[in-house]
């Protein structure tokens, strides 16, 4: 019997992978078994699946730090992402690990996000019983959310990676097994997560104006370089160097590079994150989307006018109304704050 192409894919992971990478053909299953692709690994499909799903093309529309930026070079959720899964595929490659399955969960591990930022997630955890996470809410886009309800059905391995990326000001290495996704590749997704956003947020700040290249903490530049390209090659060397050292134990990161980026994270939270002239903006944008909250769970009818929902998606519960407003754009949320609240002039024919 002719072997299929996938089938020939997964014995040359087997032969060539590093023996502690995740195996396609050894995946613990999706939530609902179906038929295997003839060209493509259960990893491999679930990449296609998550590039070619709406939540994800919404990310071009979502904001990294500045919102609504007018510049075209600032970033935007969805180049952060498409950044991540860069460095997340070199690492893996490197590292001997499974491409497919890193690059799966790093272009899943924000769709979930909120309009405007952390704001739009902040406000969220505030007003929703029980809180949000958006960790959380790109595990529920995948499984619940994606194709009218049915979700994606991904495998067990990039669903692990895609919840278990989330650190905010935690650990960059977290200590405690259970914050760690049970794969390498997710794992890499985790620090390649923060190895792009402390330097791309950087050079957007310094795009910005909000710091200057003397104000970065002279250690951070002594340690990782003084450019963008310079400090992502410093951290990813350092990560592959000392991780091949500490496989298949644990990844690992130089001590000297390791306090660099978490003072580096440090500044940008102090000088960049929550400073008045980005914060500013995040403290209306707040209004915003508790305003909508509030709309969707008193006046549904009204949003159905405005929006054109079916009747069936009503009334909203608090889930239904977290799930709407997480998966709005930034000018989706603007837009339809103006439609609801402000006035519209008068037009005489």
């Amino acid at each position: 019997m002719t072997r299929t192409i996938r089938e020939t894919i997964e014995e040359r992971e087997r032969l060539y992978l590093s023996p502690w990478a995740a195996r396609s053909d050894e995946s613990r299953g999706r939530n609902r078994p179906e038929p295997e692709c003839a060209l493509r690994t259960a990893f491999q499909r679930d990449r296609d699946r998550i590039i070619h799903c709406k939540a994800f093309r919404r990310l071009k529309h979502k904001t990294q730090v500045f919102l609504s930026p007018t510049g075209d070079h600032y970033r935007t959720r969805l180049t952060h992402t498409l950044e991540v899964s860069q460095i997340a595929r070199t690492v893996a490659r490197c590292l001997g690990l499974n491409e497919d399955l890193t690059e799966a969960g790093a272009l899943g591990h924000d769709l979930g996000h909120t309009p405007f930022g952390h704001a739009g997630e902040e406000v969220l955890n505030d007003i929703v019983p029980g809180g949000f996470y958006h960790n959380l809410q790109s595990l529920r886009v995948v499984d619940e959310l994606e194709k009218g309800g049915k979700g994606l059905n991904l495998s067990w391995e990039v669903r692990d990676g895609i919840l278990k990326h989330s650190k905010g000001k935690g650990e960059i290495l977290p200590q405690d097994p259970e914050e760690r996704s049970a794969t390498l590749e997710g794992q890499v997704v985790r620090i390649a997560d923060i190895i792009a956003y402390i330097s791309h947020d950087l050079d957007d700040a310094l795009r910005g104006g909000l710091i200057t290249d003397p104000e970065v903490p002279s250690y951070c530049r002594r340690v990782l370089g003084d450019r963008s390209s310079q400090r992502i090659n410093t951290m990813v060397t350092d990560l592959v160097e000392h991780s091949r050292e500490t496989l298949p134990r644990e990844l690992s990161l130089g001590p000297s590079v390791q306090q660099a980026m978490t003072t580096l994270r440090d500044f940008l939270y102090e000088r960049v994150y929550d400073i008045g002239r980005v914060h500013y903006d995040f403290i209306k944008a707040r209004k915003v989307i508790q305003e909508l909250y509030t709309a969707l769970m008193e006046s549904p009818e009204q949003i159905k006018s405005e929006t054109g929902l079916e009747l069936e998606t009503l009334p909203f519960n608090p889930q239904r109304a977290s799930d709407f407003i997480a998966g709005m754009t930034d000018r989706y949320a603007l837009n339809l704050y103006e439609k609801i609240f402000l006035p519209k002039p008068w037009a005489i024919l």
